[in-house]
């Protein structure tokens, strides 16, 4: 017997059920798109009801059941197209396919070779059996198929299956990608976070600056309304003093004692009248010399203190090693400003 290749190795691991470990009946594919014989699911989640969550029995991915049981799942009919297509190539040994008819009825000597392949009924027909199976009432809207169509399928099912190999190959990049994007953005945030945190730590810094500077100001101004307060207090002492001291020598005093005080009152109240307390007022206490005038960086963007995000409209193209290119245009990339 001839050694097996390992790509009809390969073959056969592809047609095989990992439950019952034979050639798929029936395939059916679940959204995991593992499959599975339609009698293995069957068993395998018989005690389960429509609408019920169950894991793959491969990869543990849990799928609902379909409403109307797990004989709804979808049929993979790229598999049935799959095994029917190697039921038709059949192995190298064999020098042509036969019919199915008549090598049910005939002497393998008569047996004719195959040239049409029914979907529906699954068989091969020669030539006089295919024209009979189309003239027949119930199979006259059966679908036929050259059987030379066989190798054509083969062919587009290993395409298939190499596009499938890569296409595998690639799915691990989107998770790099998307560690490559989260980083990006995380280092982003984190400049945000940092010039914002700056921003306000300036900000307060100036705060304190400022109120102090006016603080300092503020005691001095006050310091000096508590000095002319006390002048002009004293001011108002001595004159009512002076009147007092006048009108007890008017009411008490002597002709003589008038006659002689007079003069010395009269200078003392001259000097007492000299004190323009109005003036002293304003002009010991003008406006304070101070104002607070706003910086203009919150005149001219209010809405950018911290920054701005600034995005690139790039034309960008993307490949992977598999083969498998596109073409795109996206925002994709972000900076800090």
């Amino acid at each position: 017997m001839a050694r097996r290749t390992s790509e009809e190795e390969e073959l056969d691991d592809m047609v095989e059920c990992s439950i019952c470990t034979e050639v798929f009946t029936d395939p059916r594919i679940l959204p995991c798109i593992h499959t599975f014989c339609l009698n293995c699911l069957l068993s395998y989640g018989k005690n389960r009801r429509p609408g019920d969550c169950i894991p793959c029995p491969l990869c543990r991915k849990e799928f609902t059941i379909p409403a109307d049981g797990l004989s709804g799942i979808q049929k993979n009919f790229f598999m049935e197209k799959f095994l029917n297509a190697r039921k038709l190539s059949g192995g190298e040994e064999e020098r042509y396919t036969v019919c199915d008819v008549c090598s049910s009825v005939e002497a393998a000597s008569a047996v004719e070779p195959a040239t049409m392949h029914c979907f529906e009924c699954q068989q091969n027909y020669c030539e006089q059996c295919s024209w009979s199976h189309s003239r027949m009432k119930a199979t006259a809207d059966h679908l036929q198929v050259s059987v030379d169509l066989g190798k054509q399928i083969k062919n587009d099912i290993d395409d298939v299956g190499e596009l499938l190999k890569k296409i595998g190959e690639v799915l691990p990049r989107f998770q790099e990608k998307k560690d490559e994007i989260i980083s990006q953005f995380s280092a982003i945030e984190d400049e945000i976070k940092t010039t914002a945190d700056n921003l306000i730590a300036a900000i307060q810094r100036d705060k304190v600056k400022l109120l102090a500077e006016v603080d300092t100001i503020k005691v001095q101004r006050l310091r000096r309304l508590t000095t002319v307060k006390r002048v002009v207090k004293q001011h108002v002492t001595a004159l009512g003093s002076f009147k007092r001291d006048s009108e007890t020598l008017l009411s008490s005093g002597t002709a003589c004692d008038v006659t002689r005080s007079a003069e010395s009152l009269h200078d003392r109240a001259d000097e007492l009248m000299k004190f323009d307390v109005i003036g002293h007022v304003d002009n010991s206490l003008p406006p304070a010399p101070v104002n607070f005038t706003p910086s203009t960086q919150l005149h001219v963007d209010m809405e950018n203190l911290i920054g701005s995000i600034g995005t690139f409209n790039l034309d960008y193209s993307y490949q992977f090693d598999t083969g498998i290119s596109k073409s795109s245009s996206r925002n994709t990339e972000y900076h800090f400003v």
